[in-house]
This record gives C-alpha cells, sequence and structure tokens, in this order.
C-alpha cells in the first residue's frame, strides 16, 4: 500500500453528460486517481488500486475560457489517407479553434491511498517487495515516466510520499451521487464507461469496496 499527496493550482475531471463545455467533478475519479500513480510508475506487470482518495483543501471551484479544437483526427481518416485518397493528414488550429467555458477545481490538495496486483505479465524476477521499494523510491526523488495532471495536461499534479500520520481532510461529509468509476477495456471494439456511488464521509472518499455499475 502507498501513499502519495498530490496538490496544484487548478483542476478539471471532467464530467462525461456534459461534452461541449467542460465542468468538474467536486473531487478526482478513481481513475484519475490511478492515472496520476500511473504516471509516477507503469510496469505491464502490475495493476493499480486506487482505495481511498483523501480531500485535503476546501472543494473550490472557478470558470475559466479556454481555446479547444472543435475536430479532431479519427482514425478512418488516418486509413483513409493510407489508402491514397489525395487528402491532407492535418488540423490547422487557427482555423477549428473554439472558445470554450468550462468549471474547474481551484487550489486543490489530496492524498490518494492504493496498492497494486501482480499481472500474468510480470517477469519471473518481478517480485511485490521489488515493485514496492521503485515506486517508494520514485516518490520521494520526485521521479515520474510523465508529469502527472489533474484531468487535463496544462493542469500539472506535483506530487511526493506522504511523510505519514493522520491526514488533516476537511471536515465534510456529501453524497456526490453517480460518479465515473472507470473504463472497462476488455473489448477494445466496445469500450465501457463504469460508474459507482460516491460518498465523502469526513473528507474521505472509499473506493475499495464499492459496487460498480456498468
Amino acid at each position: 500500500m502507498i501513499q502519495v499527496e498530490v496538490w496544484g493550482d487548478y483542476a478539471c475531471f471532467s464530467r462525461p453528460e456534459l461534452r461541449v463545455e467542460r465542468m468538474s467533478y467536486d473531487v478526482p475519479t478513481p481513475s484519475a486517481a490511478r492515472g496520476i500513480i500511473e504516471a509516477i510508475f507503469f510496469h505491464p506487470g502490475l495493476k493499480w488500486k486506487v482505495d481511498k482518495i483523501h480531500i485535503i483543501n476546501e472543494i473550490k471551484f472557478t470558470n475559466i475560457r479556454r481555446n479547444e479544437l472543435k475536430s479532431k483526427i479519427s482514425a478512418d481518416t488516418v486509413r483513409s489517407v493510407m489508402n491514397g485518397n489525395g487528402r491532407a493528414l492535418y488540423l490547422a488550429a487557427a482555423q477549428d479553434i473554439a472558445q470554450r467555458a468550462a468549471t474547474i477545481l481551484q487550489d486543490v490538495h489530496y492524498v490518494i491511498e492504493a496498492h497494486f496486483e501482480m499481472t500474468d505479465r510480470a517477469a519471473p524476477g518481478d517480485n511485490p517487495g521489488k515493485f514496492q521499494d521503485i515506486v517508494k523510491r520514485r516518490m520521494e526523488r520526485g521521479q515520474c515516466y510523465h508529469t502527472p495532471y489533474f484531468g487535463c495536461r496544462e493542469f500539472p499534479a506535483y506530487f511526493r510520499r506522504w511523510p505519514g500520520g493522520p491526514i488533516p481532510t476537511i471536515p465534510e461529509t456529501r453524497d456526490l451521487g453517480l460518479m465515473l468509476y472507470d473504463l472497462d477495456y476488455s473489448d477494445p471494439a466496445n469500450i465501457q464507461p463504469m460508474f459507482f456511488h460516491a460518498r465523502m464521509e469526513n473528507g474521505v472518499i472509499d473506493t475499495a469496496d464499492c459496487e460498480v455499475l456498468r
């Protein structure tokens, strides 16, 4: 089990039901928390499971406007260009840009509690003790595979290993309703979202034994 402290100026854990203009959940989703840990240490021989998310700072929202692209290059477009249809494979940002509003979180601070499980892709020399030592060492040194971020890449997450002791969470209990838990990639042709009923108890969201809805 590890505890990693993460903080930053802004965060946006986008609600999937609001697709045009972004609206953040009140707290990180389990998949976003897992993504932060995987940015610090990813290995095919293990799979991360988020157990708890501790909310340290008061939940505060702010509104911003951002420039975003209205479209993207799809796989079908790439295939058609490879087949020689003569089209150019690029997006002109100046022509495809749109300004959109976003409701995001401000001054965020969390402690993520997680553990990992070994997978069948682990090498013969891999073992839980080895991985535990590696991830702790990386947290203490500030090493990562890529910069962790809070939902969007322009909102970087600073991190360190939690030094231990009680975690000063906010004294708030709140029913957060249905929240995105993760995406099921078992069938790549039919990726399915999974949800859970999130509840914050005295600043802590327990995701270890939650019921996952598909």
